[in-house]
Parts: C-alpha cells; structure tokens; sequence
C-alpha cells in the first residue's frame, strides 16, 4: 500500500475519495476514531465520505488502500446507509480540534488546544492516533478564540502523554472546525451539524454568524430547528430570525407556543416582525402560508438595467431571482396595485435602457392568499413556474410562492431523514 507513514486528520479533509478504478465516490468530511482502556492509542476505524446526494457514509479503513498525493483510494466497496455516529465512537476534526488538553513536560504539566491529529498505520495493518500537534497556552474561548488561538508555540506531542483529548467538558472553541466546513454550502454544513453530538452542536452554533445560522436553519427539520433555537438568548434568537426568508422564520414561529413568539416578535425590527405577524395569520397549506413577503418588487417605471441588477444579487435565493414583480408604489408588500411580472429570461431578451413596464406577462393569474396547496402545485405544474404571485381581493401583492417551498410541504415529512441503503463499487 503507498501510503505515508504519518497522516494529519485536517489535511484530509475534503480530499476526494476514489475507487481502484479511478472513478470518484466522494470526499473525505472526517476520521472516526475509538478510545479504549486497553490501548494507549485511539483506534483510526474508518473515514466519513460525502457521497453524491449530500449523503453521508462510512468506509472502514481496511477498505482504504491509499492516502497519497493528496487523494484516498478505496477497495470501490462502500455502504451507501447513511452515517450514524455510535456512542463509542470519535470523530476527530468534529469533536477533537481546538479541544482543551495537558500533558507533562520537563517534569510539569503543561496547557494548550488541539490544532492537529496525526494517525499512522501500525504493524498490525490497523490504523491509531500517535501524535497530537498542540498549540501551547490556556485555550481561548468565546469571540476572541478565532484571532487569538493562532498565539503560542506549537509542539507535537506523543498522544501517550496527553490526558483531556477524550473529556468533553470544558468549554470548545469551533472556530478551526468551521475552517473545514468553509466549502459546504448551507443544507450540507445543516447536514453536518445535525450529526454532532449535542455539546458539540451548540458549539458551532454559538460561532456561526447569524446569517449563516439563518441560512441553516432554513435547511433543518423543524424538531432540530426548534432545539437549536431553544438554546440562543433572545436577542440573539430574534436577530437569527430576522435574517432568515420570512415564511422559514413564521414556519419556525408557528411551532413555537404563542408566549415564546409574542417574545421574539417583540425583540426584532418592527417592520420585520408586523412581516411574519402577518404570515401567521394564515394556515400553513395555503399560498398565505406559503409565500415569501419578501419578493423582488420594482415599479413599471424601472429599466431592465435596473431589475437585472437586483436579481444579480448574491444573497438573494435563486427561486425568487427568476422573476420580477411589478407594482404600483408602495413597493414594500403589501404594495400598491399589482400590474404583472417579468421572467429573468424576457429581461435578458431586451435592451437594458427600455422600461419593464413595457414587457409584463399578464397571463399568470395570481393566488388568493387562501388558495389551497392542491390548487397552488396544479398551477406551478400547468404553468412550467418557478414563482407565482400572491395578491389580495383590493389587488395589492402580497408575497409569493416559489416551488421550493411547495416541496418542502408535498414531500412527506421525514424526507431529509430518508435513508440509503445502496452499495457503490
């Protein structure tokens, strides 16, 4: 096997993982380990890959025939069941980084923070964790802990001689954890920190910055949703939810009792908190309940330059930046007299200095915010539409439905629980 004689668990994260044949089967996300009484040194089990489909599974490591060049080949064999973390077991980039730790040097005990894990291939074939490279020093904590805890020399030493690395107690930065999560888009980062353990949890989700938390959130199911939600302080809590897409935030709201919502509501901006007020006003499975209050609205007046500008934006969901809503002043909803809509398509078909008053579809009708979610799917499906209008019986616009949101409520509950059971190689 080629294979380096010392492997450090941060370097491998993210690498591709392949089968003899050289096709991809996924990348690696983390190295379960296992602590005993009996050894000296925690056993390297296997590897968390991420395969296609954001699914997360196992691979011993008497099926990795390789880490070299900066890639890990595999025998091709893998089970494709979902990953599930034992109670015996580690996981070495999640749990391990930046835990507080001592060890005995020149006769006394000294403190600092894991910054690295190196396994190694033994004579048996299995794999262990020989040598923790620590970074000396108290361990920093709280919203210092990013810049401060690149301070201090750093040493390696042998994992015999360290005493903490499996205690969970102390407090945990996850400033560095969040480094290797830096390329996860937000339902798999979601996916990732739902697999934590709950400490550990908690962790990153005090270091998130609140829109990233916002955009989590929005990824998980509602139970966990609610738990992590539970654990912020109010201010805090309020701020996360103003920063999420107004109908995920009353969706959370509305599993909440009403004594805990009047206390978010009362925390947030007034005009964010009169938005979702008014979306609670409607049951969950119509198009009020479903909507958005927060579309891209221009007047008739705007140029095309203007609206593919708005719709360029980074921070706005895809779903929404498909379509533009045009409206009558107020442009805030409820706006003024809805006029119709522009596909991103038409805008891209015409001269940007032209008005997209002058090019409205006016064939879409719009949904009454009562529509029932069995008339709203009928519409998207007939239609080809990615975003549908909501307006009111005075023709003002309301929100809108987008069909991502109309899948989050047709598909059956659990579905980001389901479960695979396939075998790739």
């Amino acid at each position: 096997m080629s294979t380096p004689s010392r492997v450090y668990v941060a370097r491998l994260a993210g690498l591709s993982v392949f089968d003899p044949l050289g096709d991809q089967v996924g990348r690696v996300r983390d190295v379960v380990l296992t602590f005993s009484a009996r050894r000296a040194r925690p056993r390297v089990i296997g590897l968390v890959v991420e395969v296609p489909g954001r699914r997360r599974v196992f691979v011993p490591m008497t099926r990795v025939t390789s880490v070299d060049g900066g890639q890990v080949i595999t025998t091709g064999l893998v089970n494709m069941r979902r990953f599930e973390q034992r109670h015996s077991e580690t996981l070495a980039l999640a749990e391990l980084l930046e835990r507080p730790i001592r060890w005995r040097a020149e006769g006394a005990e000294q403190e600092g923070t894991v910054e690295d894990l190196a396994i190694e291939r033994e004579r048996t074939r299995d794999w262990a964790a020989t040598k923790v490279f620590v970074r000396e020093g108290r361990p920093a904590t709280g919203t210092l802990s990013r810049l401060s805890r690149r301070r201090g020399a750093t040493t390696v030493v042998p994992i015999e001689d360290v005493t903490g690395l499996h205690e969970s107690g102390d407090a945990q930065s996850a400033a560095r954890l969040l480094e290797t999560y830096e390329d996860l888009k937000a339902a798999d980062l979601a996916e990732a920190i739902k697999d934590l353990p709950d400490k550990r949890r908690r962790e990153v989700v005090e270091a998130l910055a609140d829109d990233k938390l916002a955009d989590v959130l929005e990824e998980l199911p509602e139970e966990d949703q609610i738990e992590i939600l539970g654990h912020l302080q109010r201010e805090r809590a309020a701020d996360v939810l103003e920063a999420m897409q107004p109908d995920d935030a009353a969706d959370l709201l509305s599993e909440l009792t009403p004594e805990a919502q009047e206390e978010l509501l009362a925390e947030m901006e007034p005009d964010e908190a009169a938005d979702l007020r008014r979306l609670l006003t409607y049951d969950e499975n119509t198009a009020g309940g479903l909507m958005t209050s927060e579309p891209v609205v221009l007047g008739p007046e705007a140029t095309i330059a203007e609206a593919l500008a708005v719709v360029r934006q980074e921070e706005l969901p895809t779903a929404l930046a498909t379509v533009v809503f045009i409206c009558r002043a107020p442009l805030e909803t409820p706006t003024g007299r809805y006029l119709g809509m522009v596909h991103i398509q038409r805008l891209l078909r015409e001269p940007p200095h032209n008005a997209v008053g002058g090019i409205l579809d006016k064939d879409v009708d719009a949904l009454p915010p009562e529509a029932p979610l069995g008339e709203i799917t009928r519409r998207f499906a007939t239609y080809n539409l990615v975003s549908m209008p909501v307006v009111d019986d005075e023709g003002h616009l309301l929100g809108a439905v987008t069909v991502d949101d109309v899948l989050d409520h047709i598909l059956p509950e659990d579905w980001r629980e389901e479960r695979h059971e396939v075998t790739h190689g």
